[in-house]
């Protein structure tokens, strides 16, 4: 089929649907249900030069040298070139592909190994199908596709144009698959606990609220499998993990997603030293999985992992910044005033924060954490967190740790508070705080006290928050490169 001249009006769109239906009228399929492999593109690279393979990819490159035509074909993983040329598949079949085969759309295509002139492992094509027809074209391969704001809404265009954009994707998913084989291995069990619940319970934030009409009840997104996992302990399992979607409706920034991937496991008989050996050997034996080595480059640095990781006394150190004690003040609006009159914040910046735990977040987060550079494990934590458990020497304190590279936390994991005495005072403290205008302070969670009068084991757990972990190891600039599909608004 020749182009005629109307084409030259019709646009990229019109014309192939023109294929289309010129394909039909000459009895071929232009979608077809499958094709047989014997390889994924990725596999060729291993076998002999002259091996018959069958392998099929979408076209992103066609060049047409007369009697000779190369293409490369792509998957997420590798790309290949092919080579058609008229003496082994004759006119017909040259012809057909030269009118039918356009960028974009899948090809199958069955031939033999070979190499160049110039060293490049090709197929030389004896047959092809075209699998699925593409109606648009692919961004211009060589310029890819550099509006971020398409980048996040056409994804599967953005992978297919950009090499760092695939990279970071394919190297997420890789790295899940390690940490699952990882904790296999280490005996914990994969599980699997609500997403909607209808108590707000596990962690400090705001939820997004949702209504269930079967039981005409109103409920909530979770922010944390915190509660569940716990119980699911008291069932007598031993250890336990989760890739957990979580849901906090908090701002939108570089760092920080409303929907994210949280792994939380739980370990009966360990307290939190266990979680921080166990969570210090599997960062260390991802990264070197991706890297081959205990290190990484992140914002222009070099992190090294080493076997024990630098430790910082959080009290202390915030102790230090502030130039008071912050364990002393039991008061909400003197520790208020204490920070206004040293001029930490402005009396906007604290209006929302009903709580001595806020705005020692609120310090931790603007005046502490940033400066933490090289991987630290913080410990001796205020006693500020409702599901943690306390320390025995100093009630104030909670045996918690988080660890921070780079100015951004990674985890936090802590000894779990099993007291159901403790744990009722504390759950009643959140409900004052919700009471005075608290938006992220925890429900009353009934369901988890009376699991917990039964009995819990000892036993600690750890919040690890896999896409600022891919953002920090592979030196994202913005937390929405780690994920395949982040939430945008619609075009209206």
């Amino acid at each position: 089929m020749n182009n005629s001249n109307e084409d030259v009006f019709l646009s990229e769109e019109e014309i192939r649907i023109r294929k289309i239906n010129r394909m039909e009228t000459l009895g071929e399929v232009a979608y077809k249900a499958k094709f047989n492999r014997t390889h994924r593109i990725c596999e060729i690279e291993n076998e002999e030069l002259g091996t018959e393979v069958a392998i099929a990819g979408r076209v992103v490159l066609k060049r047409i040298f007369g009697k000779l035509i190369f293409a490369q074909i792509y998957d997420i993983e590798a790309t290949c070139q092919i080579s058609l040329s008229l003496s082994v598949i004759g006119e017909e079949e040259m012809t057909r592909f030269k009118e039918f085969v356009d960028i974009g759309d899948f090809i199958g295509i069955n031939g033999e190994l070979y190499n160049t002139n110039v060293g490049e492992l090709t197929v030389r094509v004896k047959s092809f199908q075209l699998l699925s027809k593409a109606l648009r074209s692919l961004p211009e391969k060589f310029h890819g596709l550099s509006d971020q704001d398409m980048r996040y809404r056409q994804r599967y265009l953005d992978l297919i144009a950009n090499e760092s954009s695939r990279h970071v994707i394919l190297t997420r998913f890789k790295i899940m698959q390690f940490i699952r084989e990882f904790y296999n291995k280490h005996d914990f069990l994969e599980i699997e606990t609500p997403i909607l619940q209808n108590t707000v319970s596990g962690a400090l934030a705001k939820p997004f609220h949702t209504h269930h009409n079967s039981l005409d009840l109103d409920v909530n997104l979770r922010i944390s499998p915190e509660t569940f996992h716990k119980r699911t302990l008291a069932c007598g399992f031993d250890r336990i993990f989760e890739f957990a979607k979580d849901f906090r409706n908090e701002g939108l920034c570089a760092d920080k997603l409303q929907e994210f991937t949280m792994l939380e496991s739980y370990a009966a008989y360990w307290d939190f030293e266990d979680s921080i050996k166990y969570y210090t050997e599997l960062f260390r034996e991802v990264v070197k999985f991706v890297f081959g080595e205990y290190e990484f480059m992140s914002k222009g640095r070099k992190v090294i992992l080493k076997e024990k990781f630098s430790r910082m006394d959080y009290v202390a150190t915030l102790n230090n910044i502030v130039e008071f004690d912050i364990l002393a003040i039991e008061d909400v609006e003197e520790f208020r005033r204490n920070l206004l009159v040293r001029k930490f914040f402005t009396e906007d910046e604290l209006r929302d924060q009903f709580s001595i735990g806020g705005m020692i977040d609120l310090l931790y987060k603007r005046k502490m954490r940033p400066n933490i550079i090289e991987p630290t494990i913080l410990y001796n934590y205020p006693n500020v967190v409702p599901l943690a458990r306390f320390s025995d020497e100093n009630p104030k304190i909670i045996e918690l740790f988080q660890l921070v590279v780079n100015g951004q936390e990674l985890v936090k994991g802590y000894s779990e508070l099993i007291n159901p005495i403790q744990q009722k005072r504390n759950f009643e403290i959140q409900q004052q705080a919700k009471n005075n205008g608290d938006g992220e302070a925890m429900d009353y969670d009934r369901d988890y006290l009376l699991a917990m009068e039964h009995g819990f084991p000892p036993c600690s757990g750890i919040g690890f928050g896999i896409d600022v972990f891919i953002q920090v190891i592979l030196d994202c600039e913005n937390i929405r490169d780690t994920i395949l599909y982040p939430i945008m608004r619609p075009i209206e």
